[in-house]
Formats: C-alpha cells, sequence, structure tokens
C-alpha cells in the first residue's frame, strides 16, 4: 500500500544555496495539521486529517488501514457513511427471492426498521443501537413472532452489508442483542361442532372450501388454486400444484408454498361434496400471470372462483366469508354497523389444516405421512407443531414408567385394577 503522511502546516522549499529547508506553509495554524493518504483496493486516493501533536495517531491509522488490506479485511471508511435508509433501499431492490417474499421483507423493513435506524449511518452501528430498537419495536409490536420475523430481516439486511465490505461486522450477532423469541403456542384444533358451524354460516358458493381445507388439509392459497384437473376421483387423491397469491397489487397463479407439489389422500365423503359443489357452481376457466405479474398467462379450470366468475381474493374471503362465518358460529361476536370485524388471530382458515392434522393423529395417522400430506418441508417442522395432539403418546409412556415401577409398587397396580 503507497501512504505517507502529509504535514500541511510546513512546506519543503530551496533556499539560496540549493538546500531543501522546511518553511511555515500558508496553512500554518490554521485547521488539521496532517492528512494520511493511502491508494484503496479500487486504485483511489483515500484521506483522513488528525490535528497537531496527532502524528502518532495517523501513523498508527495508516499501519491499522495495511494491516487490513495485507489480512482482507480491509473496509473502505467512506463505505460506512451511507445510511441505513440509503442502504435499505439499494438491498432491497437487489433481493432474488420470490416477489411475495421480497414485498413482505420491504414492508417489515420500511415500516419498522427505517423509521428508527434510517438515519443512522451504516458504520456507526453498534449493539446497543439494536438494543435500543429491539426495546422500541417490541411496545410497538406486540406480536412476538411478527416481531422476529422484523428482526430477522434487519440481520439479514447487515449481513448483505458485511459481505459488501460496508461494515466489518453484523451488530446483531453480538452477544449482548438477544433476538425476539417467538411465544410458545399450542395448536388447539377446533372441535367437530364448529367445523360444522362455520360451513353452515357460509355462502353456498363457499361452504365446501371447508371441505377442502379440512378435509385435505390445502392452504387457503391452494383452496383457492385448486383445479378440476387436480381432483382424481378415479384413484382418490387431490393433487396439490398451484395455489392463488397476491403478488405487487395482482393475483397469480404460483407453486404451494416452499414449490413443495404433494398428493393428498381423498376421501370419498369430501370428494362427493366436492362434486356436489361443481354441481351447483360449475369450474370457471380462470386466467392468471404465473409468478410475478408479468410473467406467462395460464389459465385454470379452477373449482372456487367469486360470484363474477374470477379467482377469489383473500381480504375478500376473510372479511365477507370467513369473519360472517365465524361469527355464525360464535367463535367471534357479530360485527358492530360501521366498525370491522373482532381479530381472529387462531381462529383464520389454517384452523382447518390443524382441524385435518388432528383428525389424521386421532385415527392413528404417522406423523411422516402427515407431513407430507401437509406439504412440510421438514418433518422436524411438524412434529414441533402436532406432537402435543398424538393420543397415543403420553399412555406409551404411563405403560412403560408402570411396567418399570410397578415391581416397587406393587399395591399400586392392585388398586388401578
Amino acid at each position: 500500500m503507497a501512504g505517507h503522511i502529509q504535514d500541511r502546516w510546513y512546506k519543503t522549499e530551496t533556499n539560496a544555496e540549493g538546500k531543501p529547508v522546511r518553511v511555515k506553509s500558508d496553512r500554518y495554524g490554521i485547521g488539521l495539521r496532517y492528512r494520511a493518504r493511502y491508494i484503496g483496493p479500487d486504485g483511489t486516493e483515500q484521506s483522513k486529517s488528525f490535528p497537531d501533536r496527532q502524528k502518532t495517531l495517523a501513523e498508527k491509522w495508516l499501519t491499522r488501514i495495511k494491516a487490513d488490506m495485507d489480512t482482507g479485511h480491509f473496509i473502505d471508511p467512506k463505505a460506512g457513511q451511507v445510511t441505513f435508509r440509503q442502504y435499505a433501499a439499494k438491498w432491497l431492490s437487489g433481493l432474488t427471492t420470490d416477489l411475495g417474499s421480497q414485498e413482505a421483507v420491504g414492508r417489515r423493513i420500511r415500516l419498522h426498521a427505517v423509521p428508527h435506524l434510517g438515519t443512522r449511518p451504516m458504520g456507526s452501528f453498534k449493539p446497543e443501537h439494536v438494543r435500543s430498537w429491539l426495546s422500541t419495536l417490541q411496545s410497538l409490536v406486540p406480536n412476538a413472532t411478527y416481531r422476529r420475523s422484523i428482526y430477522d430481516s434487519v440481520s439479514s439486511l447487515f449481513n448483505a452489508a458485511v459481505d459488501d465490505g460496508v461494515i466489518r461486522s453484523n451488530p446483531c450477532h453480538a452477544q449482548s442483542v438477544k433476538p425476539p423469541e417467538p411465544e410458545p403456542r399450542l395448536i388447539r384444533p377446533w372441535a367437530t361442532d364448529r367445523i360444522v358451524a362455520v360451513r353452515a354460516g357460509m355462502m353456498p358458493r363457499y361452504a365446501a372450501t371447508v371441505d377442502a381445507g379440512g378435509g385435505c388439509g390445502l392452504r387457503q392459497g391452494e383452496v383457492f388454486g385448486l383445479a378440476k384437473e387436480d381432483i382424481d376421483y378415479v384413484t382418490q387423491w387431490v393433487h396439490v400444484r398451484v395455489q392463488v397469491k397476491r403478488v405487487g397489487g395482482v393475483l397469480v397463479f404460483a407453486p404451494p408454498k416452499r414449490g413443495k407439489l404433494r398428493d393428498a389422500p381423498l376421501s370419498p365423503v369430501v370428494g362427493m361434496g366436492l362434486s356436489q359443489h361443481m354441481s351447483e357452481f360449475p369450474p370457471v376457466e380462470v386466467t392468471l400471470p404465473w409468478k410475478t405479474p408479468d410473467g406467462p398467462l395460464v389459465t385454470r379450470q379452477l373449482v372456487f372462483t367469486s360470484a363474477s366468475g374470477k379467482a377469489i381474493w383473500r381480504s375478500y374471503f376473510d372479511d365477507y366469508v370467513w369473519k360472517p362465518a365465524l361469527a355464525h358460529a360464535g367463535v367471534i361476536p357479530p360485527r358492530v354497523a360501521g366498525q370491522r370485524w373482532a381479530a381472529a388471530p387462531d381462529d383464520g382458515m389454517h384452523a382447518l389444516r390443524h382441524f385435518y392434522a388432528s383428525m389424521l393423529l386421532a385415527a392413528g395417522e404417522n406423523i411422516k405421512a402427515l407431513s407430507i400430506f401437509l406439504g412440510h418441508s421438514d418433518l422436524g417442522f411438524t412434529l414441533r407443531i402436532y406432537t402435543h395432539l398424538m393420543p397415543s403418546s403420553e399412555e406409551r409412556t404411563r405403560s412403560a414408567v408402570s411396567a418399570v415401577f410397578q415391581k416397587i409398587h406393587p399395591a399400586a397396580l392392585a388398586t388401578a385394577a
């Protein structure tokens, strides 16, 4: 590295005898005296100024810069001057995940990070700033699971900044920074009576969505994307291939979550319900772009459509179909005129999948098969959610323990008998 320290208070001139001598410059006594200069990896000159009597600090600074360059840990000091807001805009524009995920990450960053961190230069971030932000976030966002999603998005941004040479380390990774811990929640499946009541409270056009969700384990978008050709009555399988999702304010066809194509067993009774629905409301050919708003157009004969024969918007379904049905079943109170429906975070349409899972486990289905039918990417994920619903596990535990301890407490066995 070519580097040197310039003393701006003195300059070298040649005297009458032809010898170089140091004389005071026009800047003597004005401003910072020493300017440390070096050539960066990109070939441009970089510099930093130091006051009088701090030449040693300037030399140490240059030495540290050289060491960072030699070890490959060099961070351009000017790179860290870009603000969080500026870097976030650049980072978000370069994301390569699917558009739906990009929208979700962008929303978290813009709504919950930029307003609090946006003006701070990236190079100035310390763990204390992340801790302070998380404390503020806790009072603004009650849902710990969503707070964790926001934190993860911000941490990913800082990871990218490290990779880009903007900062040296991710302040979210400091030991003193504790990520939000999602509140543990045990799934409490609906009873059969509630399923029946919710279905009865729906408009006839949408009632069979309960059959697809609760009887086949389909997600909401997968129910809306279910096509006539996906239902095989001969082999008794439902082929889960497509979902309807909103991307950039536009409805599109897309693969199921995480691209997990799967097949779910079709009960003859559920199949009859879907067949009756299609007799009353014939499937409609709907054309939507594939995956992105500007993607190639795809046409499918959708089993469930709006009254106008179009793909169903989730927001419409939730407010005008699902919430009224919940109120009909007594799950939430009736809506007061001029006000919004009561929140029902644990009773969205996803409750049908939980019902499906609990029904299969109660019937003795193994957890691996359930994971496949639900389209989970990880068997461990299925176990974490539904292990407590496996009815035989605790009885096996009781029997195993009793088999050993009955030798210690023989009277207990007689009492139990």
